[in-house]
């Protein structure tokens, strides 16, 4: 029995040292954890369960700097995860300037959620030893909700279907009268999981094999005959109206579709769903970002393409992005094309396509939030150098065969259709052209992690810089100061104090002396000012500029103590004595 117990401790050791080092037998990399206590692998993808396993650890492994809570239900009752990071030992996280940062609205962008997920992971992982995100998260506060369509991710990875379908989510119907809803699905008709294409030998056909890689097709010239006819994506037509794959989705939506700026019914803008927000996860995340003020920029990620994106969506906002807010925008997002290589900074409606009722929009619009959406993944990444999203480029084929070693393509073979008779079926897995491979996951993700970064440290950082004092005689002091905005993001963007979106900032005088008056200065050489008449102890300023500042003046009688304090949703607080 001893023996046997000793042979199970050895085996136990062993185990246990297979899955952490002991930090003596690491160096660490530069700009990663060494030994972190959640140990997850970002050259892989999470399932919804998955996900919140990762979150609830997290949350666990660092209670003063991690809080795990479900903002709400998804259609189907899953729970929306939503991870706030900051140091919570040094201050109010609500009284932090605030990053929001969601993924995976779209069923197939699968990416966004690891790279969410890894923000939260890194930020909390580096904490211990990196000075910056020390202070970064001293000063700021997180919001990272992985997924905000969680329905979609799991059926997107556990039924079968390819890279570009479905792209969000269906209404559960009965399309061919069976009583039965959604039971078609895709059809998988060699029950891989994969849903690839068929094609079928005809000599009149338009595609012959690519004489480079005969896996591929290309498209033969007008002199030309080919071997073959594309037949589409690998399905059955079920209900016999010449399209497959259809017909268990009466109408597929657009969670991008629903919310509540610009928004343009389905017969417009294709996707859109009852009203504004008719979703329940869609309504979740509003909810949640009305109540958080302080959210003063915010990030989506989507695939794919390498772009970093802002609004707005359609040409009729154009006069909504206004210069001012357009130049913090431009700022941020040049740096950004820096950081991701291969990443272009665009606006939708100009060099993309209108879409009209897009979370983008609603977040600068509606609530006048700074926000991005990135477009993940890009071929670029494959040879780093320019390529195309083309499924039928060689290039891609080649990234397959020397890089993957064809772990990323199905093999055509011969399949009896029961509508086409003798083809072939074959193409490229569902998790490949869209979603990035393994080896490149976690580099981008880091990337674009920095980048939200970036984004997240020039929100509004406020200090009271100056108090100066002046003795006006018969016991009247005139006490003026200063705040200074440290960062490239104003207190309010120019949407918002043109709409009254959020409240003013407050700059205030705590003192036992009274306070005859209050003003804004306009101008200090010249003596101008502007008289606040009501409870001038507490000034309203309707913004504080980014890398600029606002003087405060207050007469006051009597000769006692004083601080100067200032209060902003966006901007945080300070003060000073």
């Amino acid at each position: 029995m001893k023996k046997i117990l000793s042979i199970l401790t050895i085996s136990c050791g062993l185990a246990f040292s297979t899955q952490a080092q002991q930090p003596g037998q690491i160096f660490k990399a530069a700009g990663t954890p060494a030994n972190p206590k959640v140990a997850a692998s970002w050259n892989r993808y999470y399932d919804h369960a998955g996900i919140g396993e990762i979150c609830k650890k997290i949350a666990a492994a660092y209670p003063d700097l991690a809080k795990l809570e479900s903002i709400g239900k998804s259609f189907e009752g899953r729970d929306l995860w939503c991870l706030t990071i900051t140091n919570f030992k040094k201050g109010d996280e609500k009284k932090k300037p605030a990053m929001y940062i969601d993924g995976n609205i779209h069923s197939n962008e699968i990416q966004g959620a690891e790279f969410v997920l890894y923000t939260a992971w890194y930020l909390t992982e580096s904490h211990a030893d990196n000075a910056f995100i020390q202070e970064l998260l001293e000063d700021k506060v997180f919001y990272l909700v992985p997924t905000i369509n969680p329905d979609a991710r799991d059926s997107y990875m556990h039924k079968a279907n390819s890279a570009s379908t479905p792209r969000s989510g269906v209404i559960p119907v009965d399309n061919d009268g069976d009583g039965s809803v959604n039971e078609d699905g895709f059809d998988d008709l060699d029950g891989d999981g994969n849903i690839t294409l068929m094609r079928r030998k005809n000599p009149n056909g338009r595609w012959k094999l690519d004489p480079r890689d005969s896996r591929n097709m290309i498209q033969v010239g007008p002199d030309e005959k080919g071997d073959y006819e594309l037949l589409g994506q690998e399905g059955i037509d079920n209900d016999g109206d010449g399209r497959v794959n259809e017909d268990g989705y009466t109408f597929e939506y657009d969670p991008n579709r629903d919310w509540g700026w610009g928004w343009q019914p389905n017969y417009i803008q294709n996707g859109a769903y009852k009203y504004p927000f008719s979703l329940p996860e869609n309504r979740a995340i509003m909810e949640f970002v009305v109540k958080h003020p302080n959210i003063a920029a915010a990030q989506s990620y989507h695939n794919a393409g390498g772009m970093i994106l802002r609004g707005p969506g359609g040409q009729e906002d154009v006069g909504t992005y206004n210069a001012q807010d357009v130049a913090v925008y431009d700022a941020i997002a040049k740096k950004g094309e820096e950081m991701i290589p291969g990443y272009k900074y665009l606006v939708v409606y100009k060099d993309l396509y209108s879409a009209y009722g897009g979370e983008l929009d609603w977040f600068y619009a509606g609530r006048g939030i700074y926000t991005y959406s990135n477009e993940l993944w890009t071929p670029f990444l494959m040879y780093m150098k320019e390529g195309t999203r083309d499924p039928f480029d060689n290039k891609t084929y080649e990234f397959d065969r020397y890089l993957l070693f064809k772990d990323a393509f199905v093999d055509w073979k011969e399949y009896n259709h029961p509508q086409y008779g003798k083809i072939e079926i074959g193409g490229f897995k569902k998790n490949f052209t869209r979603a990035h491979p393994g080896f490149l996951l976690e580099s981008d993700a880091h990337r674009n992690m920095a980048f939200t970064i970036y984004h997240c440290y020039h929100t509004p950082k406020l200090l009271v810089s100056e108090v100066k004092e002046k003795d006006l005689g018969d016991g009247l002091k005139e006490i003026t100061a200063t705040v200074y905005n440290d960062r490239l993001m104003p207190t309010h963007s120019s949407q918002d104090v043109k709409n009254k979106i959020e409240v003013p900032d407050y700059i205030s005088i705590s003192t036992s002396a009274k306070v005859l008056a209050g003003m804004i200065v306009d101008n200090e050489d010249l003596n101008l000012s502007s008289e606040q008449t009501q409870s001038p102890q507490t000034i309203a300023v309707p913004n504080i500029p980014g890398l600029g500042t606002v003087t405060v003046r207050w007469i006051v009688q009597g000769n006692a103590k004083y601080t100067v304090s200032v209060e902003s949703k966006k901007g945080g607080v300070a003060a000073k004595n």
